[in-house]
Formats: structure tokens, sequence, C-alpha cells
């Protein structure tokens, strides 16, 4: 209990004061004409009050991951917390500003127009195939994720291919509309049964006396049931994605940096709704540590589910919140991917729109990207959801990483304080570069290999960045 007090407080103090330090860094100025104002189309940049715009962002970024990805993440046990909060405090909140607030700084464009600016146009063409392969991916996992759970409460009368098709019509009509007509209507309503379910849940594993386990030295070990092929380094890293940092948020942050009114609530709005998506993935990561009677009895019921995440948070919501209350907890997890797979369409819609250069104010020129998408997207549906979920996994903390390298090379061109970045893009090219080696999808290698190719490609990249850093400064001498 002392461990998740003060975790939660940690997150919190992080908001209200690295927030503000990283803020002073961007330099965000009030005054300046945002997007939402300067490019006002109707569809993509419409001005939105900040309270909306940071429940839709936090719905945006909140999909399976603070739910799903924090119970897998707590079969490894307290260590869980510990990325959690660092994760989301000096990583995932610091690449979901940047990347937001770089959006507003060059008029709205999607991440990867961003990450080519700085990073050349070799990558830049390279990430705008990898990014709309993992917005599909994403769509597809978040059809899949939210219709399991729905015909789970309906499973006498309605089919899990009948809410496949419910959702998916529903991801239809969200990417083609106009951000206000949907999307910026019913997200408050899905943010309020979001945070109900989150504070219903630990509110109610507190008053019925369930332990949660504390970090301590003794505890800071791998609780996993599989410890020797699932290493806590990189494994439960890409397996806690959305709760700590990841690479999807930076394909959302530019939807609503086309709908702040001002620079100054991009510290609410995109740090905001990552500590709050933490704070998510903190109770349930508890509660998956507790709920069963601890780590262990915890890997028994997921190894039993075969990994199914679903079937747990069906099964604790209707036992600590009753029948009634257990459904709007579920209608409240359902909302979080829902919310997540309808903008993932429609931010894929979005990148490949400005390679393009296609005007996305009429609406046969929406259709003529979107169907193709969602062809893809429905077959992806076709195919073993566990498979899809990892390659997404890898697929997004991969994303964070290349974002992360972009926003340090912004600051060291800005003459801006690059360590913030540069840190956790060092740590998360060392993650991605052995789970991919290491990874049973991956090549499979043995530990050793992978972590010392892993360590060496991040040294090479900070090796790469400094001999940039000199070139900088030979060719300006007053530079930074």
């Amino acid at each position: 209990m002392i461990t998740f007090i003060i975790s939660i407080t940690v997150l919190l103090l992080g908001y209200f004061f690295y927030s503000k330090f990283i803020e002073r860094i961007e330099g965000a100025d009030g005054n300046r004409e945002t997007p939402a104002y300067k490019m006002k189309d109707g569809v993509d940049y419409v001005p939105l009050p900040w309270w909306r715009a940071f429940l839709v962002q936090f719905l945006n970024i909140a999909g399976l991951g603070p739910i799903f990805g924090a119970i897998a993440g707590a079969m490894w046990g307290p260590v869980a917390f510990l990325w959690i909060v660092l994760g989301s405090v000096f990583a995932g909140a610091v690449h979901d500003y940047f990347s937001g607030m770089l959006s507003i700084r060059h008029n709205g464009l999607s991440i990867t127009e961003i990450v080519g600016i700085y990073l050349g146009k070799g990558v830049k063409q390279f990430m705008r195939g990898f990014t709309v392969v993992l917005m599909v991916l994403v769509g597809a996992v978040f059809i899949m994720g939210p219709a399991g759970i729905l015909a789970g409460l309906t499973p006498e009368a309605l089919t899990m291919t009948f809410w496949v098709w419910v959702v998916f019509g529903y991801y239809v009509l969200a990417t083609m509309l106009p951000i206000d007509k949907i999307i910026g209507r019913i997200y408050p309503v899905f943010g309020f049964a979001l945070i109900f379910m989150a504070v219903g849940l630990i509110t109610a594993l507190f008053i019925k006396g369930f332990h949660i386990p504390e970090l301590t030295s003794a505890n800071f070990r791998n609780f996993h049931v599989n410890a020797e092929k699932f290493p806590v380094f990189p494994m439960m890293f890409i397996t806690i994605a959305c709760g700590a940092i990841s690479g999807f948020h930076s394909t959302q942050s530019p939807l609503m940096a086309r709908c702040l009114t001002s620079e100054k609530l991009g510290r609410r709005v995109f740090y905001g709704a990552m500590i709050s998506e933490g704070i998510v993935a903190m109770i349930w990561a508890a509660i998956g540590m507790s709920f069963y009677g601890g780590v262990g009895a915890l890997n028994e019921m997921m190894t039993a589910q075969k990994g199914n995440a679903a079937y747990l948070v069906n099964e604790i919501s209707n036992s600590l919140l009753g029948k009634f209350g257990g459904i709007l907890a579920l209608l409240g997890v359902v909302a979080a991917p829902i919310t997540s797979g309808d903008t993932a369409f429609r931010s894929a819609r979005l990148i490949v729109a400005d390679f393009l250069k296609f005007k996305q104010g009429p609406i046969k020129n929406r259709l003529f990207i979107s169907i193709p998408l969602f062809l893809v997207g429905f077959l992806l549906t076709r195919i073993d959801f566990a498979i899809i979920w990892r390659y997404f996994a890898w697929s997004n903390q991969t994303l964070a990483m290349v974002v992360l390298w972009a926003i340090t090379v912004y600051l060291l061109q800005t003459g801006k304080f690059y360590w913030i970045t540069l840190l956790p893009a060092l740590f998360m090219t060392a993650v991605c570069v052995t789970y991919i080696l290491f990874a049973p999808e991956g090549f499979s290698l043995h530990a050793g290999i992978s972590y010392t190719i892993g360590i060496t490609a991040s040294a090479t990249a900070l090796a790469g960045f400094l001999l940039y850093k000199q070139k900088l400064e030979k060719a300006a001498p007053d530079f930074g």
C-alpha cells in the first residue's frame, strides 16, 4: 500500500513540477497563434476548450495499454510500479508533450513529417510507411479487444463477430466525420466512464482490504512465471507501454495540436493526459498483483487464460463493483480502446494525406484514403490477437524511440537542454534493439548476445549524436 501511495504521489508531483520545467525549456508562448485558428478548416483544425481537448487526448492515448499492458506487466511484480512512475514522468509525458508542441509549431503536421524535418528525408520516408502500418495494427487490435469484452457481456445474445462489425462501423464514422461531430462530443462522456472505472476499482480494493505488494529489496526481482524467457529487461519495458511511454501517443498528439487555442495549454493536455494514464496503469497493476492473492497467483491466472487479460478484467470488475458497477467499469474499459482505435485510423488518414498533400475537406478525398486503410484493418482482425499485440507492442516502442531522437535533435538545434530526451532516447534504443533480437517474435538470439548488441546500438547512437553536435558547433561557433 505504501509503494502504491508513494507512486501516485510521485506521478502527481511530476505533473505539478517537472512538467513546468519542461514547459520552460520549450518556451511555450500563450500569445502565438495556434493552428486551430491559423489553419481552421472545420474538419481537423477546430478550436476546442482545453478540458475537452484533454479528455479527447486522454482517451486517444488510453487504449488497452494501461489496462491489459499493466496487468500483463504486473506479472513481473512490484518492479513494474517503478517503470510506470519513472517512465511516465521522465519519458512518456515528455515524449507526448514535445510531440504535441512540435506539431503546433509546424502547423499541425503529423509526427512522421516532423521526424523528417529533424532526422532527414530517408527517415521520414521510412517512418511514413512504418507509422501507417502501426496505426492500422492499433486499429485492428482495438477492434478485437473491445469486441471481445462486449461479447463477454452478451454471451447468449450477441457474438464476437457482431461486435466486431459494430465497433468497425463506429470507426468508419469517427474517422470520416469532422473531429467535433463525434469525437469532440462523446469522448467527454467516455472519459468520465474511464475515470469512474479507475476510481471505483481502487476504492473497492482498499475497502475490501486487498494487500498490494510493496517494492522492497526482497521484492526487487523478476516474479514472472517464465523468468528465463521473460527477463525484466527488455520484456517488461515493451509490455508496459501506454502506461509508461508509447510511440502511439506521438501520432495522437497532433490531433489535439490542431485544436488547442493556446500553446500554454500543451502542458495540461499533453503532459497531463500521460500522467493520468500512468495513474490508470498504476491502479490496474496494483489490482493485478493483489486481487488473486499475490503476483504468483496472477501469473497462474494469466497462464491458465493464455495471456488473455480481458478475462481477468471482466472477473475483477464484476467482483469488486458488483454486477451493475462492473458493467459500468467494463464500459469504461471498452471506451478506452475504442476511442484509441478510431483516432488511430484517423491518424493514418492524416499521415497519408500529408504525404500525398491531399486536402481533407472534401468527403471524397477522405474516402479515397480511408477505404484501403479500413480494408487492411478488417483483414487483420482475422489474425490471432496475441500475434498482432506482440508486433504492435514492439513497433509502438520503436516509434517512441525514433520520436525521442527527433525531439532531441530539435532541442539541440534550438540550443535547448537536450538531456531531458537524450537519456530516454538512449534507454529506449537499448530496449527496442535488445527485444527484437531476443524475443520469440524477433530473432530469438541468446540473451547475452542480444544485450551486447542492444547496448552497443545505444552507444553507437550516442556517438552519432555527439558527432552531429560537433558538426553543428563547427558550422556555427556560437551554437548552443
